[in-house]
C-alpha cells in the first residue's frame, strides 16, 4: 500500500495544525490511508519521521528521497485540499507528477507519486551537493531540480486521471484571465484541489 506523506519544516507559515487538517481530509476520503509526515517537530495524532537535514522551505521535500524511507509514496503539499474519493489517485504505482499549471511543458511538485526505485538516483545526486543545487535552482525550487530527472519520463496526473486534480486559481475561483475556467465552484469530478501559492485554503475558509 502506498504511504501518503507531507512535510513540515517549522518556523515558517505552516504549522502542525495544517498537517492535522490534511490528515483529517485524507482519512475522510481514503480511510485506509497510511498517513505520515516528515517534520522537525511533534505533530499530535500524526505519525512523524524526523527531518535529518537542514534544507530550508521547500527543499525539505528532498528528504522524501532518503533511502531509509521505504515503499512507494504519494506526496501532498500542506495547502492541498481533498474534496473527493482518493482511491484512483492512491492506486497509481508509476512515477507521476502534475503538469505545471502555468508551464504546460513543465512539472509541478504539489502532488507526486514517488515509487521507491525512482527516488534513489535523485537522492544520490541531491545529497552529494545540496548547496550547489539550491543555488542553481534558487528560483525554480525543488520542482525545477526534479525536472532534470523526470521531465521526459514522469507520467502526468492530468493524463492518467483527467479532472481529478485541479487548481483553485485556474479551475475553481471565478475566471480572471483567459487561461482560467473557474466559476466559483469545484468541478464535479475533482478529488483534490491544489493551491500552489497564495491564498492558502485556510485564507478563504476552506
Amino acid at each position: 500500500m502506498v504511504s501518503i506523506f507531507c512535510v513540515l519544516r517549522s518556523g515558517g507559515e505552516y504549522k502542525p495544525d495544517h498537517v492535522q487538517r490534511l490528515k483529517q481530509q485524507v482519512i475522510r476520503h481514503y480511510p485506509e490511508a497510511d498517513f505520515r509526515c516528515l517534520a522537525d517537530c511533534q505533530v499530535d495524532g500524526v505519525t512523524t519521521l524526523p527531518l535529518l537535514h537542514d534544507g530550508p522551505g521547500w527543499w525539505s521535500k528532498m528528504e522524501l528521497f532518503r533511502p531509509d524511507i521505504k515503499g512507494d509514496i504519494l506526496f501532498m503539499d500542506l495547502d492541498t485540499s481533498i474534496v473527493g474519493d482518493l482511491s484512483d489517485i492512491a492506486a497509481i504505482r508509476e512515477l507521476t507528477l502534475m503538469r505545471d499549471i502555468y508551464r504546460p511543458d513543465g512539472l509541478q511538485s504539489s502532488i507526486m507519486v514517488l515509487p521507491e526505485a525512482a527516488r534513489a538516483p535523485v537522492w544520490q545526486a541531491w545529497i552529494e551537493q545540496p548547496d550547489h543545487w539550491m543555488r542553481t535552482y534558487e528560483k525554480g525550487g525543488d520542482q525545477a531540480f526534479l525536472e532534470r530527472f523526470w521531465l521526459g519520463n514522469a507520467k502526468r496526473f492530468q493524463d492518467l486521471l483527467p479532472g481529478q486534480i485541479v487548481s483553485w486559481k485556474s479551475h475553481v475561483r471565478p475566471a480572471e484571465h483567459d487561461d482560467e475556467t473557474g466559476n466559483g465552484t469545484v468541478p464535479d469530478n475533482a478529488r483534490i484541489v491544489i493551491f500552489h501559492g497564495k491564498p492558502r485554503p485556510w485564507d478563504i475558509g476552506w
